[in-house]
């Protein structure tokens, strides 16, 4: 068996640490390869893969993409071209809308009497892409909630108080753009969907149909039963699965660093990864 990781955030996006730190944990937990896979950006990228370099790692270029659906719906890029010039313009956009919906965040908060600036929470993100979690942040610092759960459940998450919903590329979008840049696109963490079996065939055919390379079918948040179903239905759409932690440092709730997998998990070649 080894260990790889190819869902990580860093600093550049929600993540707690630094592609630099990311690289020595990975090197100090033994893992064969990790992938940075930030929200909507690829800023990242090039210290990533230098500082992996630097630290002896096996380093992969990825990203996370939020799909627009009534459900939790996310695709991870793998082996992409950063320097896509259509990958870029996209995630301009992307994250042109995202800033929008912060400040109507920031606006519905300080309508309910809570003292949340966008000034303080770009500060507390040190200039990366703004995400929900640095508000949620910025909202346990002033003491207005107790905890990350806390305000997306009473405030910023659906059905709270102060949410915005987002504009968001089609999933069928999210998969021309990641192919379009030379990337293999996959499902990230399918259980949270909450889509039934027949629901989530349907998914998995549409998708597969546009492009969709593989499923995250080892996941932190899986169950033992939960990885054994999404490995059957990975076998049978013929797609390949991946593994991934979501780790976003300590705020990642325990999650390590790290997947056990055989070492014939994936292609590597394909991946662009010597193992």
């Amino acid at each position: 068996m080894i260990l790889i990781d190819m869902h990580v955030h860093s600093n550049y996006s929600d993540g707690l640490l630094s592609v630099d730190s990311i690289a020595k944990a990975a090197k100090k937990r033994h893992l064969s390869f990790v992938s940075l896979t930030d929200h909507d950006t690829t800023e990242g990228l090039a210290p990533f893969m230098s500082a992996c370099k630097e630290n002896g790692m096996e380093g992969l270029q990825g990203i996370e993409l939020s799909a627009e659906s009534d459900f939790t719906l996310h695709i991870l890029g793998f082996r992409i071209d950063r320097s896509n010039v259509e990958l870029q313009k996209r995630l301009d956009e992307i994250r042109e809308n995202r800033n929008i919906r912060n400040l109507k965040i920031c606006k519905k908060l300080q309508d309910l009497g809570l003292d949340i600036q966008i000034e303080d929470v770009e500060a507390l993100s040190k200039g990366q892409v703004i995400a929900r979690p640095h508000i949620a942040r910025l909202m346990m610092q002033k003491g207005y909630v107790s905890s990350m759960g806390e305000a997306f459940i009473k405030y910023i998450g659906y059905g709270g108080s102060a949410h915005v919903e987002r504009t968001r590329l089609t999933a069928e979008e999210c998969i021309s753009l990641i192919n379009g840049a030379g990337g293999l696109a996959v499902l990230a963490h399918p259980a949270q969907t909450y889509l039934d079996d027949e629901k989530m065939d349907q998914l998995l055919r549409r998708l597969k149909d546009n492009g969709l390379w593989g499923i995250e079918a080892l996941y932190s948040g899986h169950s033992p039963e939960q990885t054994y179903k999404y490995l059957k239905i990975a076998d049978r759409f013929d797609l390949y699965p991946t593994a991934g932690s979501d780790f976003h440092g300590s705020n990642s709730h325990g999650v390590e660093l790290g997947i056990a997998v055989t070492e014939d998990f994936l292609p590597w070649a394909r991946l662009g990864v010597k193992i």
